[in-house]
């Protein structure tokens, strides 16, 4: 009777720490796959990063030059106020350089978005790896 006490109980501990590292292990797996998938993101990311800075650059510098075009067509429009032609070309430099401006604070929150973007995958991918360094030590004493 105690045989079979004893061995049913140290069948229970095997089938107990079999089902335990099979958890860690189809845990680890699951970390592992997560990293992999996130790091597959991140170079993606990091991809359209160069274009991203240069289209907010492209467009800071549009918006300049409209906001410049702007200030020399109200200057000539300031000197000549009756003027109906320069009046609608002050008018048209003026809507040119509303819309780039715009445009340049549309890129610039797109490369800010881009950039958090990143840093939220850079963070989930050392959480993730801090995580699955924990397994490999549990598993490793």
């Amino acid at each position: 009777m105690q045989k079979v006490v004893l061995l049913t109980s140290i069948g229970l501990l095997f089938f107990c720490m079999s089902t335990f590292a099979q958890k860690v292990n189809t845990d680890s797996l699951s970390l592992v796959s997560k990293i992999s998938s996130d790091q597959l993101k991140l170079g993606k990311l990091q991809n359209q990063l160069e274009q991203k800075t240069k289209n907010k650059q492209d467009a800071s510098a549009q918006a300049q030059k409209s906001a410049n075009e702007n200030s020399d067509a109200a200057d000539k429009l300031s000197d000549k106020p009756e003027n109906k032609k320069l009046a609608r070309k002050a008018n048209t430099k003026a809507g040119n350089a509303k819309s780039d401006s715009r445009n340049a604070r549309r890129e610039s929150d797109r490369l800010d978005k881009l950039n958090n973007d990143i840093q939220d995958l850079k963070n989930r991918i050392a959480d993730n790896q801090a995580k699955l360094n924990k397994y490999i030590q549990k598993r490793e004493n």
